[in-house]
This record gives structure tokens, C-alpha cells and sequence, in this order.
């Protein structure tokens, strides 16, 4: 059975476990689909969590960032990893006792104001569509080199698996699909990684295997690849070109981004009170931990294969490849790789002869280097560097269309509920029955499918996979993180502080971004020398200052929001539900 036959077996399978998870876990109400009827046990929200969380970003791009830019990867490890110890110990067991639907759900009521929700529902649709631009350009580069289409026919077909799992199950199909998809990704990444590491170094445990010795020497897995990379003129491996303030941005801006994120808030709305939030945040820490502690290993492999494989190869061109390579090797040479080859259809990686020597040359210069490979595929390519039997090739393909969807249905449910609940329902039509609103809802879903589709064809010719999902991160630690923590532990916090912090915080960090990834591309212009990838942190900071200005300068919450604030400090005071059971009624007037 040749790898194809494993890729689609993988595949068809996965799919057709997802959607039969939505058709038994089909939502019946609003409670159903908002927040999987508030019913979710803590060990399996973690895994729904972990899954919703671990995108394709962190399955296709991270390690892929960590190949290329070595120590300086790690910005992405720590800040995607410490918020959620931000939100374990700040938010979620509060959010929790305040048992509303979504986070605008919680402004709008928080802040008493139907404008703060609104914006609130403005922010979070930028993150939101942000985010999930970066998941379906996963979804079209795996199916674009394994299942033989291009990009955008790829993205078409998990586009319409979304569809059918998201709209049908709505968050109750997705919580239990999202359980399925975890098992899938975990297993998908580290069984190649567990294989590579044995091939270099005989060290069982990736986590160790890429600081162990290389196979029949005394030298270590990243003294060989620092050795390797500096010979061609690149910085070590184990070291970063970024300044170190930018770094810490970049780590703040996806920890308080993590804290601030819809997709990833609205899971700790499902389990049924605030102890059970807390749990939930801790099991997510743990099954996070269990792809996060193998990432460096996968980076530092790829990293390594790329070189050694591609470097110095002789390129071959026409259909006599076989030939031609056999002839090759057969003089001592090294011919072009298989995967090389296989993947330069799709475009992801390509080779131009500026010297005519017909070697491939990588190189730091850049009028010298030779060699394009996009870092988004060196997960997905890793098992073909190695040549590892095409089951694992297989299951590699299923585990990041696994991060991708999973993560993608968790954003569609935030966009969804966003239309239905917070506009439609709370907003402009308050007497709406829960069948429409259930019937609106699922109209929403379907449009943000069509819509996120389009944006990942997009955003492919902007960045890779990761950089596209960091922007969001920014946008959400600059406009949602703030009202969020302030609204929690600032009891004076009013509703003019909240919509002057969410505006500075979401119209600075979206100019910032796109001022810079498309007008001037400069990095000496950067403001205080932080990328765009970092300074939602920076500009937190200002949003931050003049929402508490704003509040200082106007009048005080009424009183009953004020003694909210100090209710839901303290778990176990409201109904099992929170507040959501009397949260129907209109926005009083402003």
C-alpha cells in the first residue's frame, strides 16, 4: 500500500469521525449550541481546549519558525504557553461565575451599554477572521500537495467539512469532534518525531533527542546543526537576530492575545462552574504540553534534514528523474530529493540556478542562495525528508488537518455567535425565540465558512501560517484583554472607559499591522524597534492608560454592576449557570 493510499484512508477516516460525532452531538437549543448546555467535564474540555487552541499554526507553522529561526522560535512556545496560565489564575474561573454566552456577552452586561457590546463584537470578528485565515491556508497547503489539488480547491473541501460539523453540532458537536481531532494531531505529530529521532540519534524521546549525541558520534544534535548552519553564513542555530525587547513583545503580545482570544474564552462558558473552569484550564495545559515540549525537537530535525538532503544536490528536471538520479548517485553524487521535487508542485519550495553549476546552494546571502522552502511545510514534509513509510506520511496529513479544522470550527462558532446572540438577539431584536435565534445562528455559521475560505486564499500570498495567527494575538491583546482583566478587578472600570480602551487598543494595532506588512516594510521605522508580530503588547499598555483615564474622568457604574464585580469574585455565589439564566433581556437604555 503506497503512501496515497494511506493519506486518503487517514483522511476519509478522520472526516467521516468528525462528522458522525456532529450528527450524534447535534445541537437542540441555543444552550446546546452557544456553550454545549454548560455540561462539559473539565478532562474533556482540556482535550476540546487543547485542540481549539493548537491550530495550525502551532501544528504546521511553529515548528516551521523554529527551523528557521532557531532560539528566536521560542517567542512562540512561551507566549502561546503562558496564556494560559494567565488565564487559569485571572480570567477563567470569573468569567466562568459570570456565566454568560461570549465575550461580548460579557461586556455588554459588564458595562451595561449595547455600543460596548457592539464594539466588542466588532473586535472580536477582526480576531476572529484573522485567526481563521491562518487555518484554512493549513487546510489548502495539505491538501494541495497530498491529495493531488490546488490550494484553493483544498481549501474548498474543508471548507464544506467545517460546514457540515459546525453548523449541524454547533458548539456541543464541535466540543466532542474537537476530543477526536486532539487524539488525531497528538498522535499524527509525534509518532514522525519519534522516528526521526531514533533515525539521528537513537534517543527514543524527541524532547531529548535533539540535545543528545547524533548517531555514532560525540557530538550533540544541536552543536552539528549549529556547526552545519554557520558554515553556510547563517547565525547559530541556538541563537536570534531579534532584539531582545522585541522578543519580549512579541511573548507578551501572544500571552495577554491568548488571555484575550473568543474562541478560546468561550470554552471555559461550557464546563458548569468555576472550579470546573480552572481544572479545564489545567488539563489544556497538560495536553498542549504534550505537542509544545516536541516542537524544538521537530524545528531542530527539520532544520538539519533540509539542509542535508537539498544542500550540494544536483538538480534534476524532466520526467527521466529516476534515471538521471540513479546516475547520479551512482557517480558518488547526491541528486535532488524525492520530497524536493514532489513538493515544488504546490510552490512552497522552489530552486533557481544563479550560478549555473546545476548545485543547489543554500546560503544566508541572498544573492548567492539558491533554495526556497516556506517554512509552513516543514512538518508536513518532515516524514518524506526522512523517508519513513507512508502510513506515517498519512497520518501526518489527517493530524494537521486536525489543528486546522479543529481551531477553525472553535472561530466559526465565535463569529456565529457573535451575529446571532449578541446583534441579533441581545441588540436589535430582543424578543427573538430561541428557534430563530438557532436558526440565525446556523445561517451565520455558513456564511463565516464562505467568508474564512476567501481569507485563507488570500492571506497565503501575505505570510506564513503562524504570522498570519500572531496578528490576532496583537489585536486581541490590545482591544479584548484589557476590558476583560479591568472589568474583572476594577470595579470603578465604567462602560466609557471600555469602549475608549477597546477603539485605541483595536484601530492602533490594526494600522500598526497593516502599515507595516504592506505599505513600509522597513524594520528601522518600527516603533520602538517591535514588529508587527509584537505590538498589540505595546499598544495593551496604551489602550490600557486611557480607558482608565476615560473612566477616572466620567461617572462611576451604577451600583448594582459594582456589586456584580465583587459577587462574581467569589466562586460558588451565583446559579450553576452564572447570570446567563436572566441574561435575555434588552440593553437598558443608554
Amino acid at each position: 500500500m503506497d503512501q496515497t493510499f494511506w493519506t486518503y484512508f487517514f483522511v476519509v477516516a478522520s472526516f467521516g469521525l468528525y462528522i458522525g460525532i456532529a450528527i450524534w452531538a447535534r445541537a437542540g437549543s441555543t444552550d446546546d449550541f452557544y456553550v454545549a448546555g454548560h455540561d462539559v467535564h473539565p478532562t474533556i474540555n482540556g482535550m476540546a481546549t487543547a485542540a481549539d487552541w493548537m491550530s495550525a499554526a502551532s501544528f504546521l507553522s511553529m515548528a516551521g519558525l523554529i527551523a528557521a529561526m532557531g532560539y528566536g522560535g521560542s517567542v512562540y512556545l512561551m507566549g502561546w504557553t503562558g496564556g494560559y496560565v494567565l488565564l487559569a489564575l485571572l480570567l477563567a474561573p470569573f468569567l466562568r461565575e459570570f456565566g454568560k454566552f461570549t465575550v461580548p456577552d460579557f461586556v455588554g452586561d459588564r458595562y451595561y451599554s449595547s455600543t460596548a457590546r457592539v464594539i466588542a463584537v466588532v473586535c472580536a470578528l477582526f480576531v476572529s477572521f484573522t485567526y481563521i485565515a491562518g487555518q484554512m491556508s493549513g487546510v489548502g497547503i495539505a491538501f494541495s500537495r497530498f491529495l493531488g489539488v490546488d490550494f484553493n480547491t483544498g481549501i474548498f473541501v474543508g471548507m464544506a467539512i467545517v460546514f457540515v460539523y459546525a453548523v449541524l453540532g454547533g458548539m456541543k458537536g464541535v466540543t466532542y469532534t474537537q476530543v477526536a481531532q486532539y487524539c488525531v494531531l497528538i498522535f499524527a505529530y509525534t509518532v514522525p518525531a519519534i522516528f526521526i529521532s531514533l533515525m539521528l540519534t537513537g534517543m527514543p524521546l524527541p524532547q531529548l533527542g535533539f540535545i543528545a549525541n547524533m548517531k555514532g558520534t560525540d557530538v550533540s544534535m544541536l552543536s552539528k546543526l549549529n556547526e552545519t548552519v554557520t558554515s553556510l553564513g547563517f547565525t547559530e542555530y541556538t541563537s536570534t537576530n531579534k532584539s531582545m525587547f522585541d522578543v519580549f513583545a512579541i511573548t507578551g503580545a501572544l500571552m495577554f492575545g491568548t488571555a484575550g482570544l473568543p474562541h478560546v474564552i468561550v470554552r471555559f462558558f461550557t464546563v458548569k462552574n468555576a472550579r470546573a473552569a480552572r481544572f479545564s484550564a489545567g488539563w489544556a495545559l497538560v495536553f498542549i504540553a504534550a505537542l509544545y515540549t516536541v516542537a524544538p525537537a521537530v524545528g531542530a530535525f527539520a532544520r538539519f534534514n533540509i539542509i542535508d538532503t537539498v544542500n550540494e544536490a544536483q538538480y534534476v528536471e524532466g520526467d527521466d528523474y529516476a534515471d538521471a538520479t540513479a546516475a547520479i548517485e551512482a557517480e558518488g553524487g547526491k541528486a535532488v530529493p524525492v520530497w524536493f521535487k514532489t513538493w515544488e508542485t504546490t510552490g512552497l519550495v522552489g530552486f533557481t540556478d544563479k550560478n549555473g553549476d546545476g548545485k543547489m546552494q543554500i546560503r544566508a546571502d541572498a544573492n548567492e542562495n539558491e533554495v526556497t522552502v516556506s517554512n509552513d511545510i516543514s512538518v508536513l514534509a518532515s516524514p518524506e525528508m526522512a523517508q519513513l513509510p507512508g502510513w506515517v506520511i498519512g497520518l501526518m496529513v489527517a493530524g494537521g488537518l486536525a489543528a486546522a479544522l479543529s481551531t477553525a470550527a472553535g472561530l466559526l462558532m465565535v463569529i456565529s455567535s457573535a451575529i446571532s446572540h449578541d446583534i441579533c438577539r441581545r441588540t436589535l431584536f430582543p424578543n427573538m425565540s430561541d428557534k430563530t435565534e438557532l436558526r440565525i445562528a446556523r445561517v451565520a455559521a455558513a456564511g463565516a465558512v464562505m467568508a474564512a475560505g476567501l481569507m485563507g486564499i488570500y492571506s497565503s500570498q501575505l505570510a506564513f501560517v503562524a504570522q498570519v495567527v500572531a496578528f490576532a494575538f496583537g489585536l486581541a491583546a490590545a482591544s479584548i484583554f484589557p476590558i476583560i482583566f479591568l472589568g474583572i478587578f476594577w470595579k470603578r472600570f465604567n462602560k466609557e472607559g471600555a469602549i475608549a480602551s477597546m477603539l485605541v487598543g483595536l484601530v492602533s494595532t490594526f494600522w500598526y499591522i497593516a502599515h507595516f506588512k504592506f505599505v513600509d516594510k522597513d524594520p528601522t521605522h518600527w516603533f520602538l524597534g517591535v514588529s508587527p508580530e509584537g505590538i498589540g503588547f505595546v499598544f495593551m499598555f496604551g489602550a490600557m492608560a486611557v480607558g482608565v483615564a476615560v473612566a477616572l474622568l466620567t461617572k462611576a457604574p451604577p451600583q448594582d454592576i459594582q456589586d456584580l464585580v465583587e459577587d462574581i469574585r467569589i466562586p460558588g455565589t451565583r446559579s450553576p449557570h452564572g447570570i446567563a439564566d436572566a441574561g435575555m433581556a434588552p440593553m437598558p437604555a443608554e
